[in-house]
């Protein structure tokens, strides 16, 4: 698949719509397996990746899962293989499911992960690369790889989740590997709210469409800021970036747009120039 957007791509593991101008959703599609994560899915989701961060069409992607679960983690049949793995056959597996979590987190456009039903170990890191998580009532969360004798920092998840709901709470979720239901992630910071499942997507969709009628670079630059910022040395560190991002942002065409908009009490039509 050479393709270069995302309406054109084709996908075995992976549905994609564009309900509306600007806005994807992207569909994990095993629902048979709880969209559970094998090579052939992480293969497609980095794919999925390198298309958007070309494709200047997609301003926001709403990540879901087919049927009753968002991602139940890794397939049986790929965890019943490691055993078998030589360490170098195992570290190059890990390597290359971390880096699809860590250019999932690094797109350059917001992604609302909007969570049906269970998210568990990959699948839970997915929803944590996200920047903006919505919960069904069904969805429920667990770190989950140490329960099965390996160690609870995975791709990813040791980093995101104390960013996310701070170190005493990931501390707790990571050494235990609980499950945590919709309401508990929502009063821990996990999810940002949590709706009924039939209202799921419509909610995704409407805070896409909020995101989406900003300038695409304001948004892009908004998104760096935030996750260069969230480490930042020093204040002061946090604010060189800010003033250069609004510098850089005000000399696009949108930004005009946005003022004489705002002047005239119109709504911007924004081209991302």
């Amino acid at each position: 698949m050479t393709t270069a957007t995302l309406t054109d791509s084709a996908f075995d593991h992976l549905r994609v719509e564009q309900p509306e101008a600007g806005i994807f959703i992207v569909t994990l599609d095993r629902p048979d397996k709880l969209n559970a994560l094998h090579q052939g899915l992480f293969d497609e989701l980095d794919l999925l990746c390198q298309v958007v961060e070309r494709d200047a069409d997609v301003r926001v992607v709403v990540l879901t899962g087919a049927g009753r679960g968002f991602c139940a983690g890794a397939d049986l049949e790929t965890i019943s293989q490691l055993p078998e793995n030589t360490v170098p056959e195992f570290m190059r597996a890990q390597e290359r499911g971390a880096a699809v979590v860590a250019r999932l987190k690094r797109l350059p456009v917001p992604v609302v992960a909007a969570v049906n039903g269970p998210a568990a170990g990959g699948g839970l890191a997915l929803a944590l690369a996200a920047d903006v998580r919505i919960a069904s009532a069904h969805a429920r969360f667990n770190v989950a790889f140490v329960r099965l004798g390996l160690s609870g920092c995975d791709v990813g998840v040791s980093w995101l989740l104390p960013r996310i709901v701070g170190l005493g709470h990931a501390s707790e979720l990571m050494l235990t590997g609980r499950q945590v239901g919709a309401d508990e992630a929502a009063r821990m910071g996990l999810v940002n709210r949590v709706v009924e499942p039939e209202e799921l997507l419509p909610t995704a969709l409407e805070l896409a469409r909020v995101m989406a009628a900003n300038s695409p670079f304001g948004l892009k630059l908004t998104k760096e800021g935030l996750q260069v910022n969230v480490d930042a040395p020093s204040l002061e560190a946090a604010i060189a970036l800010e003033n250069r991002n609004q510098v850089l942002a005000s000399r696009t065409e949108d930004v005009v747009a946005a003022m004489t908009a705002f002047l005239t009490k119109s709504t911007p039509s924004f081209q991302g120039r």
